[in-house]
């Protein structure tokens, strides 16, 4: 195994960056971390953007080789280091594995009226005092009509098992539970569970300290 690193944001707030960094935790992977200060513009400096290729967080780099976008970085270890001689993130069954994909890619790239309403500052930090608009409003519905369609009732995962998928919707999720705005309660017990898993946790803990 190479020596692997991760870089994420400084101040711990990126729901990308968490889903690798939980993926590597749940493995059992040993890696070191580095923040990259987006707010300061590290990620734009020519070394680093050169490294990520897409200037952005999280970075794996294993090695000689480096990888961005997180999506593509927790299917890369998922097939790096297999089950079972490490935890799977990922179904097994071919089906159910491309339903997770569909979810994580849904959740990066649709529903931007709630990821720009809600941040994550949201769910790490505080809430916020502004109403959702209609634009914001239509983006929960949606959000939470597709939650329900694929969470049996009463389940405490989305495919029987743990997976990563289950970790970016729990957060898309939260964004709504920690601001007080209306969850279905089934949802809202869904992702607060997710939330305590010790990977989360680990996370969790940095970005305390990242806070101050």
């Amino acid at each position: 195994m190479s020596n692997l690193e991760l870089y994420v944001d400084s101040r711990f707030l990126s729901p990308y960056a968490l889903s690798a960094f939980v993926v590597l935790q749940e493995k059992g992977l040993p890696f070191t971390w580095h923040g990259v200060d987006l707010d300061g513009g590290a990620n734009l400096l020519p070394d680093y953007a050169s490294a990520s290729l897409t200037a952005r967080v999280p970075l794996l780099v294993e090695g000689d080789f480096r990888l961005s976008e997180s999506s593509a970085i927790t299917e890369y270890l998922e097939a790096r280091y297999p089950a079972p001689a490490y935890a799977a993130v990922y179904p097994q069954e071919d089906q159910q594995r491309a339903r997770a994909r569909q979810l994580q890619a849904w959740l990066r790239s649709d529903l931007l009226p709630l990821r720009q309403q809600r941040t994550t500052e949201v769910v790490f930090l505080q809430p916020s005092p502004a109403p959702l608009d209609a634009a914001g409003q239509q983006a929960a519905a949606k959000l939470i009509r597709v939650a329900e369609a694929c969470l049996a009732p009463g389940a405490a995962n989305l495919f029987g098992d743990w997976c990563i998928a289950d970790t970016d919707l729990a957060l898309m999720l939260l964004r709504l539970v920690n601001n007080g705005d209306p969850v279905p309660p089934t949802l809202a017990d869904y992702a607060r569970r997710q939330w305590q898993r010790p990977s989360v946790q680990a996370w969790l803990a940095q970005q305390r300290q990242a806070a101050g």
